[in-house]
This record gives C-alpha cells, structure tokens and sequence, in this order.
C-alpha cells in the first residue's frame, strides 16, 4: 500500500440546490448573491451584489479601492473575462521613489496607494453583460445589501479578529486607518458591529449616478481630490483614463475536460501547467506522497515559467498559450524526478489578502470571480471623503528598470488573482478558485484534482488538508507548509524525498486558503456548491 496522506476526518456533505447557488467566503456576502437569484437575477447580476457586499464585510481582504477579474460562462458555452485591474499612476515612476531613498515600494501608506482601483469598473462592465444575458434588476438593488451593511453596520469578522497583519505598525499609521479600522487603538473583537457611514454613501452614490462615477464623476472627483492631499501618485486624469478590458481566456484539455484561467498580468497561467504537468505524471493513487511530490514538483516548474513571462498583457514578451502546447507540458513533466525533489529556487512571492466567489444560475450562467486589495487592508490608507481603503497592489513593481515587471507609470502590476472555471465533456460546469497569493494556483490544483482525478465529492475536495510550497504570511521560509490531519507515514515520506516539510499546527490554517467550488450537471442542473470552513462564509441557493 502507498504511505498516503488520507485525512483523518469525516466527509462533509455537499450542499446542492436545484436552481442557482453562490458559494462565498462571508455569510452576508453569500446572502446577497441568493437574494438576487431570488429576485430573478442571473449569476452575473448576484455577482455584483455579492462583490459589493464582501467590499464592506471582509474589508481586510478586499474593497472597492482594489481590482477584480471575471470569468463568466455563457449558456451557449463561450467563456468570457474581463480583466478590472488599474495600471500605476502617472506620477508612479521609479525616479519618484528612488529619490526618496527607496529601494522597494513600501508597503503602507500613500506611496503604496500606487495603481488606479479597477473593482468598481469591472463591477460596471459585468453589469452590462448581465444585461446582454438577460438581466434586468436595476443597480440599487444589486447594491442594497452593501449599502445597508456599511450604514447600519455589521457584526466583524472571526477572521478579521484573528488575522494579525505584517508591518502592524505602519498599517495602524497609515492615514485614516485607524479611526475607520480600530477601536480605541486596537482591531476591532469579533462580533461587534462596526459602521462604515462614508463608505455607504459612496456606495449610495454609485447606485444612484452609475459606476462610472467612480472614475469620471463626482466621487472620482472625491478620490481624486483625497490621492492628491496624501501624496499618492494616482492622479484625477489616471481615473479618468481607466477603462476595464475584456480578455479571452488561457485554457487547456485535460482528462475529458476544458479548464479556463485569466491570462497575463495574473498567474493564471501557472495554474494550468501545474494541472497539464500533473497530469502527464499519471499519478494513480490520490492522497499519497507520490500524489502530493507531484503538485510540488509541478509548481517549481510553473512558477520558473511564470516568473519569466507574466507581466501587462500589452508589454508581453512570449505567447503564454505556447507554455500550455501538449509537447512543453510532457516535456516539463519528464524533468521530474519522482523519487527526489528539485532545489527550484523561488522569487519573493506575491502575497496577498483576497476573496474568491462563485455563483451559477438556472440557465447554466456560471461566474468565477476574485477581489483583493493585496495585503490586508492594501495600502491601509483610507480617504476620508469616500471611506475607500486604497490597495497596495503596485508593490509588485520593482524599482530595476530590467526586471520583469519593473514600475512605470500606466503598467499594470503582476497580480496573483486567478479565477478558474472548467467545463466537462459530459456537461458539468465547474466554478473554483481560492484566495492565497502564491498559494492560489496551488490550492486550485489540490482542489480540482481531488475532485476531477479522484473522485472526491465538492465538499470533501475543499474541506481536506492542504499544502504550500513557498512562503505565506509572516513566513519567510522556503518549506512545505501542511495543515493537521496528513498521515504521518506520509509526511515522513515526503520528507525522505528532500522536502523541508513545515507543520503548522493546526486543521484549518487561514494562510492554506480560502477555497470554494460549484458544479452545475447536466439533465436536472442541480448545483453542488462549497465554501471554505477556513472561510467565515459558505454557499447558499435555491
């Protein structure tokens, strides 16, 4: 018998719905998203309400001052992606930071506040394909619930209380954090309720005048205004030059299935050769050291890849579609060793705090979406106008002019955002994804494989023990990082490998991602739908 990784826990069972179901990682969120299917609303629609809802609720992980990225199905089958990412500012050049002494973007603070927020117009260019599919619920009503949320207020987070964010002291500095995100001082405890009266009546103002206000109107004007007095480098004229695009997506076949990801300047593309490069190890047996050897030995590979190609799409040096050719994917699978690992080196890592969230209606609409300001609470700069906390994106950018990604104003960042979907030969739609910064495409491939390779049920895919090769917050280690609930005849095997195996300590670790998966089958179109329990959310439907 393999030495196997089998979790010592009991299967959950998967909720299933029978009409359209959301899947995320904030209960309200998940509320809002079943409220609009309620209402007759489509995936797209439920969406959007649920993106401005988790922007007030989980504000440590994402908000409107940060960007997003769909992937949508339509009926008919064509997949469609709109990248809602905003590109550095004018004033964002590397001249700006060296002479002030600078050797990397900092974390927080206005220089960190370095890329235009792009959420808000991919909110606005997903709402007009909601129309074009169907749609017909008027924006106030998308917007309700967040709206209502930030003026009444609502109960913080378990997982906002827990998280203890890097460079504490420079966050709770930044301007305006701490009367916005700290009571008396200190974070906020769990359960008390928290208003957000700026922030409600920007997002007032954006149901009433159009989401393009954000940019080009009077709240523009606000954000604008806010940027210039805290010396950020995003000026009026970056917001009002930001337009949101529509991207085809990157895909691969694999094992009777089509799986899609966001193409450059996101890692999307790691994310289908660690599934194309697994693939061709023909790994039989789920949950053993052999299964696990593989996803690592894969992500080396892909991450190598990425790291030398992902930048702004419109600044690409290489087609990532020839990374994903049937003969780069075996060949990068027949440089493994599957008895011993590879000394791989990895770049500083992106990191980041996000929200992934899914939903599929009746008609088989399935979305695919991830929201982030990049650490948690971004940039912690919050403008007292609108109550916006601004992302810190840009600290993706380096200061070389060489690099890769190297800061220049009107390029967008490296982003580690991916959302997934997948459709089968047999009919099933699949929506997933996960938050996690580098961690994403890793946590995508654990919870596909299990369920597409071997059989798990949804549920049981997301709730079973997860892995991360790298670093993650607040560890600087090159190890593999492992949840409890691993057999440990299996870790040591791992380990007998050369792997560094890192034992966190715990079954249900925040850092391991926030995961979440929905399959819609075909015949009856029930909807099978998971979120995280690492997660404060879950799935909801009809």
């Amino acid at each position: 018998m393999p030495e196997t990784l089998s979790p010592r826990f009991e299967s959950p069972e998967t909720p299933t719905f029978a009409h359209g179901a959301v899947a995320a990682p904030h209960s309200l969120a998940a509320e809002a998203g079943r409220t609009v299917l309620a209402q007759g609303g489509n995936a797209v629609e439920a969406m959007i309400a649920m993106a401005a809802a988790i922007a007030v609720v989980y504000p440590h992980m994402n908000g409107i001052g940060g960007d997003g990225f769909w992937l949508v199905r339509e009926p008919g089958g064509r997949v469609r992606g709109i990248e809602a990412c905003g590109p550095a500012g004018r004033l964002a050049t590397i001249a700006r930071y060296r002479d002030r002494g600078l050797d990397a973007i900092p974390a927080r603070g206005p220089d960190a506040a370095v890329t235009v927020a792009g959420a808000v117009g991919g909110w606005g260019m997903a709402e007009a394909l909601a129309r074009a599919l169907g749609g017909r619920l008027p924006r106030d009503v998308l917007l309700a619930d967040a709206i209502r949320h930030a003026r009444e207020g609502c109960a913080v987070s378990a997982s906002e209380a827990r998280y203890v964010p890097k460079e504490l002291d420079t966050l709770h500095d930044a301007p305006n954090f701490a009367p916005t995100f700290l009571k008396e001082g200190r974070p906020w405890p769990a359960g008390e309720i928290r208003r957000l009266p700026a922030l409600a009546a920007t997002l007032e103002q954006l149901a009433h005048a159009g989401l393009d206000d954000f940019y080009r109107g009077d709240i523009g004007r606000e954000i604008a205004a806010d940027l210039e007095r805290l010396g950020a480098p995003v000026t009026r004229a970056d917001l009002e030059a930001y337009a949101p695009r529509e991207r085809a997506a990157l895909s691969i076949r694999r094992r009777g299935a089509t799986i899609f990801n966001f193409p450059p300047p996101t890692q999307g593309l790691a994310a289908l050769l660690i599934l194309g490069i697994f693939d061709r190890l023909d790994i039989r047996e789920p949950e053993t050291a052999a299964h696990y050897h593989g996803l690592i030995e894969a992500t080396k590979r892909a991450f190598a890849i990425r790291d030398r190609v992902v930048t702004d799409f419109d600044r690409l040096r290489a087609d990532p579609a020839a990374f994903l050719t049937p003969d780069r994917l075996a060949r990068e699978a027949a440089a493994i060793d599957m008895g011993r690992a590879a000394a791989v080196p990895l770049r500083n890592p992106g990191e980041g705090d996000t929200v992934w969230m899914g939903a599929i209606d009746r008609d088989g609409v399935a979305v695919s979406y991830i929201q982030s300001i990049y650490w948690e609470y971004g940039s912690g700069t919050v403008l007292p106008a609108t109550g916006i906390h601004w992302q810190n994106r840009g600290m993706s950018f380096s200061l070389d002019p060489n690099a890769v990604n190297p800061l220049e104003p009107g390029r967008r960042p490296f982003h580690t955002l991916i959302p997934a979907l997948a459709t089968f030969d047999d009919g099933r739609v699949v929506a997933y994804g996960s938050m996690g910064g580098d961690g994403q495409p890793q946590f995508q491939a654990q919870v596909f494989t299990r369920y597409a390779d071997y059989g798990m049920s949804p549920a049981a895919a997301v709730d079973a023990p997860r892995l991360l090769y790298g670093r993650t917050w607040g560890a600087e280690s090159l190890t593999v990082k492992v949840e409890d609930r691993f057999d440990p005849g299996c870790i040591a095997a791992l380990r007998r490998m050369g792997h560094d195996i890192e034992e966190l300590g715990g079954a249900y670790i925040d850092s391991l991602g926030h995961a979440g998966i929905l399959v819609r089958h075909p015949g009856d179109g029930r909807i099978e739908a998971m979120h995280d329990p690492r997660s404060d959310g879950g799935a909801l439907g009809l």
